[in-house]
């Protein structure tokens, strides 16, 4: 009995874990010298198009805001590059088969337990565009679980995507 409660603690902390983090992959143009950009500006037309809702949109593009300020660049109405975003989601479904012996009143033996999850999986695209050639130079992509959220918890998990997301840009020279 122990040992099934601690398969099941493991399994549900895994799961937990794994719905907190943000997958990021990054792709960029590698003769781009990523040092000649010091502004930005939101490419609107693109943001626009974005299939979320308003509230969503301002959450994004602040927490961006923040972070390439942090970063050094500076809002600027004729920008070095524009920054666009993209979103898309789906439902998910994740179903854990455990088994597991032990001790049941009526045998000794196997036991089968299977959990299952459903979740929404959400992706935000972060793309910066050169302004003057109009060419993407860097996107960043990140995915994760987002569980229905709202208020301050969806406002939260949204720049922890930004942030993960951007850690990445500029890329390094490596």
């Amino acid at each position: 009995m122990k040992r099934f409660s601690i398969i099941a603690v493991l399994s549900v902390f895994l799961f937990l874990s794994s719905c907190t983090s943000v997958r990021v992959t990054t792709d960029y143009d590698t003769k781009t010298n990523f040092a000649q950009y010091q502004t930005f500006a939101f490419y609107k037309k693109g943001i626009d198009n974005a299939d979320i809702n308003d509230l969503d949109k301002r959450r994004i593009m602040f927490a961006i805001e923040n972070e390439l300020v942090a970063k050094g660049l500076k809002k600027d109405e004729n920008p070095d590059v524009l920054v666009n975003i993209f979103t898309k989601s789906r439902e998910k479904v994740d179903v854990y088969n455990n088994m597991h012996f032990g001790w049941y009143p009526w045998y000794y033996g196997p036991g089968f337990g299977m959990q299952v999850s459903k979740y929404t999986e959400g992706t935000l695209f972060i793309d910066i565009i050169d302004a003057k050639k109009k060419e993407m130079v860097w996107q960043g992509v990140g995915s994760g679980a987002l569980n229905n959220l709202s208020g301050a918890k969806k406002e939260a998990r949204i720049k922890e995507f930004v942030k993960e997301i951007l850690l990445k840009y500029p890329p390094s020279s490596n």
